[in-house]
């Protein structure tokens, strides 16, 4: 059973047009039914194939506006790296007691940064931390020995996106009690980096599409042609 509420909310909505990304991110403010601050996400339809290594985009950008979610971090590394790693501002910093708590089913943090030297160690970690897209990459910047730095970028903002077995990236891009205008910038900062990563071996229309949504709102089509020039 639709809900008068959610009705008057989809008729808000076209959903035979495509909108431009400042329209979008105006209309995902006014469809937004939730009483929390929802997250504002972008769906993004690649033309490419992920089953081949050089089509599997995965990366990081740094949206200028940040994600309006503080990101609980642990920092796994020897003890030398954990004064540095606790300044910058890290929810969590060790290694062994942490690599158990991990292997008992502990996920609870956003993101795992790791330094190259304890990598041995914690590669039995994929089977928990692999399908959460936990595990710490050299390609996120998220295994690295300054991990001050790292601590620094993911808590400003920086996010990690990888495109699924369908060739669609998922990212939030920001919190419905964002303006309109930070919310198509960190937009437009994600969709530029992903139109910079284009490789060369994909045939076709890069960018097929792109949508906006808030938690449990209609999807609001975004005009291709709006976003990338």
């Amino acid at each position: 059973m639709i809900t008068k509420k959610r009705k008057a909310v989809n008729a808000k909505v076209d959903n035979n047009k495509a909108y431009s990304l400042k329209e979008a991110s105006a209309l995902v403010k006014e469809v937004n039914t939730t009483k929390f601050d929802s997250s504002v996400d972008l769906h993004i339809r690649l033309g490419v194939d992920p089953k081949k290594a050089d089509q599997a985009i995965r990366g990081t950008v740094s949206l200028p506006h940040g994600t309006g979610k503080t990101k609980k971090v642990l920092v796994l590394c020897t003890p030398d790296k954990e004064e540095a790693a606790k300044a910058a501002g890290a929810d969590f910093v060790g290694l062994d007691e942490f690599i158990t708590k991990i292997e008992g089913g502990w996920t609870d943090m956003d993101v795992v940064i790791a330094t190259p030297a304890v990598m041995p160690k914690i590669g039995k970690l994929g089977k928990v931390l692999g399908p959460r897209n936990l595990m710490p990459n050299p390609k996120t910047g998220t295994v690295t020995n300054d991990v001050a730095a790292a601590v620094n970028e993911v808590k400003g903002g920086k996010i990690a996106f990888k495109v699924d077995k369908a060739g669609i990236i998922h990212a939030s891009v920001g919190r419905v009690s964002f303006s309109a205008d930070k919310i198509a910038e960190n937009s437009q900062e994600l969709i530029n980096a992903l139109i910079k990563m284009k490789p060369s071996t994909a045939k076709g229309t890069y960018l097929k599409g792109v949508s906006m949504a808030s938690t449990m709102s209609p999807g609001i089509i975004i005009d291709t042609k709006s976003v990338s020039n």
